[in-house]
C-alpha cells in the first residue's frame, strides 16, 4: 500500500511539473513574440515589391466570361484533380488532396503556362478567373462547413489535458517562431502599405495551422485513427486550428479596419455573432434535427443546412472577417450524433470535394506563378528557411508537449509529424492573405510550396517512424 501511495505521488508529482513546463512552452515563445512585434511597430518595409505580378491567363478575351468557357475551364480542372490525386494515392503514398493541389499548380503559369502558354491562355483567360473565384468561394464555404462538423465530433471525443496541450504548444512555438520570421521577412518582403503587426502575425498564422480534414483522411487511410497518436493528434489538430482561426479573425480585422474604433466594433460583432450562433442557432438546431420529418418536407434538411451555411457565411463577411468563419462555425454548432445530419453530411462531403473544390485548387494555382522566384535565389532561401521554420515549430513543440505529458517517445514523435500535416487548411488561410493584399505573389507562392512540402514529407516521416519502431521491436525480441 506504500509503494502504491509513493507510486501515485511520484505520478502526480510528474504531472505537475509536466503541466508546468508545457505552460512554459506555450507562454514563454508568445511573450517573446510580443516583445518583437511592439519593437516592430513604425517600421515599414524597405520596398513594396517583393517580386513582379504575373497574373495567370492575364490575356483574357471579351468572350472569356461566355457560359461555355467556364463550363469546359470547370471540366478540365475536375477530370485533373481527380486524376493526379489519384495518382498520387495510388503511387506515392499521399492523401488525394496533395495530388489535387499539385493538379491546381499544374494548370496554372508554372507549369501549362509554361509549356502550352496558348492552351493555357484559351482555357483560363483573365475575364474567366472571376467565375473560377466565385465557384472556388462557394467549394470553400461548404468545406468549411464539414471542417466545422469534424472539430465539433472531435471536440466531444476528446482525450483530454493531453491533446489541449499538444494543441496549445503546437500554436505556441510555431506562431512565436513564425512572428520572427516575420520580423526578418517585412522589410524585404512585405507589400507596401501593409503594417508590421499584422504582416508579422499573418506568417506567425501561417506557420501554426495543421490541415485538421487531410490529417483526418491521412490517418484513416493508414488505420490510425483510434492509436493513442492519432488521436492525441486529431483533438490537438482540431484546438490548434480553432486558435489560428480566431487568430486570423484577428489579423483580418486588423487589415479592414481603419481605425482602433474600427477594431473594437468589428470583435464586439464578431462575439455578439458568435453569442447568437451557441445561444440561439445550437438549440434550435438541436430541436429542429430530434425529429427532422415533423419540420422539413424531403430533402428540406440538406436546403435547411445549405441555407444556413451561406446566412452565416454572408454574416461573416458583412461583419468584417472572412466568410469561411462564419461557415465554420455553423458546422461546429450542429448537434453531433444525429443519423439525418450525417446522411446529409456524407452527401454534401462527396460533392464539395469531388467537384467544387478543385476549382479553388485551381484558382491557387493560378495565382502561383514559380517564373517569380526562377531569377531570384534569395527567395528559395527565404522558402528554405521558412520551410526549417515551420517544420520546426510544430513537430519539436507537439511532441515536446505530448512527451512531457507522459506519451511514450516514439508516439509523441508520431504526434509532432502528424501536427506538421497543412495542406488545405494552409492553402485556404494563405489564398486570404493574398485577397486582403498582406501577401506579395511572390511571398504567396513561397509560402504555398512550403505548405505543399510540409504536407508531401508526413507519410514519408511516418514510414521512417514505423519502420525505426519495428526494428527496435525486433531487435528487443532477439535479445
Amino acid at each position: 500500500m506504500a509503494d502504491h501511495k509513493g507510486c501515485r505521488t511520484r505520478t502526480e508529482g510528474a504531472s505537475g511539473r509536466g503541466l508546468a513546463l508545457i505552460c512554459a512552452l506555450a507562454v514563454l515563445p508568445l511573450a517573446a513574440a510580443a516583445l518583437l512585434l511592439w519593437q516592430g511597430v513604425g517600421s515599414g518595409p524597405a520596398s513594396g515589391t517583393g517580386g513582379g505580378v504575373r497574373e495567370g491567363g492575364s490575356g483574357g478575351s471579351g468572350d472569356g466570361t461566355t457560359g461555355w468557357r467556364l463550363l469546359l475551364a470547370l471540366a478540365v480542372i475536375i477530370a485533373a484533380a481527380r486524376a493526379v490525386g489519384a495518382l498520387f494515392s495510388r503511387f506515392l503514398g499521399q492523401p488525394g488532396v496533395v495530388g489535387e493541389m499539385v493538379a491546381g499548380i499544374v494548370l496554372g503559369p508554372s507549369v501549362l503556362g509554361l509549356l502550352a502558354p496558348g492552351l493555357y491562355r484559351a482555357l483560363f483567360p483573365g475575364a474567366l478567373l472571376p467565375h473560377i473565384e466565385a465557384v472556388s468561394q462557394l467549394g470553400l464555404a461548404l468545406f468549411m462547413f464539414l471542417v466545422g462538423l469534424e472539430f465539433g465530433a472531435a471536440r466531444r471525443d476528446g482525450q483530454g489535458r493531453t491533446g489541449l496541450a499538444v494543441g496549445v504548444v503546437g500554436v505556441a512555438l510555431p506562431c512565436a517562431l513564425g512572428i520572427g520570421l516575420g520580423c526578418a521577412m517585412y522589410r524585404t518582403l512585405a507589400p507596401h502599405g501593409v503594417e508590421f503587426v499584422p504582416f508579422a502575425l499573418f506568417i506567425g498564422v501561417a506557420m501554426s495551422v495543421t490541415a485538421f480534414p487531410v490529417l483526418a483522411r491521412l490517418l484513416m487511410e493508414r488505420g490510425l485513427l483510434q492509436s493513442r497518436a492519432g488521436s492525441l493528434a486529431v483533438l490537438g489538430a482540431a484546438v490548434a486550428d480553432l486558435v489560428c482561426w480566431l487568430l486570423l479573425a484577428l489579423v483580418v480585422t486588423l487589415l479592414r479596419s481603419s481605425s482602433p474604433l474600427g477594431v473594437v466594433r468589428t470583435l464586439a460583432l464578431t462575439a455578439l455573432f458568435l453569442a447568437g450562433m451557441l445561444l440561439l442557432v445550437r438549440p434550435l438546431l438541436r430541436k429542429a434535427l430530434v425529429r427532422p420529418e415533423r419540420w422539413l418536407p424531403d430533402g428540406g434538411l440538406l436546403a435547411l443546412v445549405l441555407i444556413g451555411v451561406l446566412l452565416s457565411a454572408v454574416a461573416t463577411e458583412r461583419i468584417g472577417v472572412h466568410l469561411i468563419f462564419g461557415a465554420f462555425l455553423f458546422g461546429a454548432v450542429c448537434p453531433a450524433g444525429v443519423p439525418a445530419l450525417d446522411a446529409v453530411r456524407d452527401r454534401m462531403r462527396e460533392f464539395t470535394t469531388s467537384v467544387l473544390l478543385p476549382p479553388f485548387f485551381a484558382y491557387v494555382g493560378l495565382k502561383t506563378d514559380l517564373g517569380l522566384l526562377a531569377d531570384d535565389a534569395g527567395l528559395w532561401l527565404w522558402a528554405g528557411a521558412t520551410l526549417v521554420v515551420a517544420v520546426a515549430g510544430k513537430v519539436v513543440g507537439c511532441a515536446a508537449a505530448a512527451a512531457l505529458m507522459g506519451v511514450e517517445r516514439a508516439d509523441a514523435l508520431r504526434v509532432g509529424t502528424l501536427m506538421n500535416c497543412r495542406g488545405l487548411t494552409e492553402l485556404v488561410i494563405l489564398t486570404i492573405g493574398r485577397e486582403l493584399g498582406v501577401l506579395t505573389p511572390s511571398l504567396f507562392t513561397v509560402l504555398v510550396l512550403v505548405a505543399l512540402a510540409a504536407t508531401v514529407m508526413t507519410a514519408p516521416l511516418l514510414d521512417v517512424l514505423d519502420r525505426r519502431t519495428a526494428d527496435a521491436a525486433l531487435l528487443s525480441i532477439h535479445q
